[in-house]
């Protein structure tokens, strides 16, 4: 990853370049998180306006880029919440009601992107910043605000899951010979 810009906290003209500069990366980390590319606009843009509102507050002892992400990933991380009490009302709702035929799933997507999205949003956000953005461990857990330990634990957690998860989706298709 490549040096951070200096940005002078307060400065509608360097919060401009931030938002330029890291825009297309966030939303890539909330697209993994959240599962779906128009709810991680809707969500990127909350953080943005979040971020500007903070801006003249935030201080230079991490990198704005890490410091954007972290919010975002917390508008995120509401988001998935209020999205499943959302769909646990709508369940409980219909408790009681003739049994319907599921939705069809309109989002089109690899095995692998499917299970980044079932995992909990800290190891989605730890797995897409690594592998997708390339950060480093200090770097996540700079933008993260926890210890670069916790970090490498929701990784290890996160490739566990995604391990056993798509290891029995290809078992269950019967595609692929098992691991030894």
């Amino acid at each position: 990853m490549e040096a951070s810009p200096t940005y002078q906290p307060g400065s509608a003209e360097d919060f401009d370049s931030l938002y330029r500069a890291s825009y297309q990366r966030v939303l890539r980390t909330l697209t993994g998180i959240v599962g779906d590319r128009t709810t991680a606009e809707e969500c990127v843009q909350e953080a943005f306006v979040r971020a500007f509102k903070a801006w003249p507050r935030w201080r230079p002892d991490a990198p704005a880029e890490a410091w954007v992400h972290r919010i975002a990933i917390n508008v995120a991380t509401s988001h998935r919440r209020r999205e499943a009490l959302r769909l646990l009302r709508e369940r409980l709702i219909a408790v009681g009601r003739e049994p319907t035929a599921p939705a069809p799933d309109r989002t089109e997507s690899s095995d692998l992107l499917d299970a980044v999205r079932r995992l909990p949003a800290p190891q989605a956000a730890a797995i897409v910043l690594r592998h997708v953005h390339g950060y480093t461990n200090r770097e996540i857990a700079a933008a993260l605000g926890v210890a670069e330990s916790t970090i490498a634990s929701r990784l290890a957690s996160a490739r566990a899951r995604l391990r056993t998860d798509l290891e029995g989706e290809s078992a269950g298709m019967g595609t692929l010979e098992p691991s030894r």
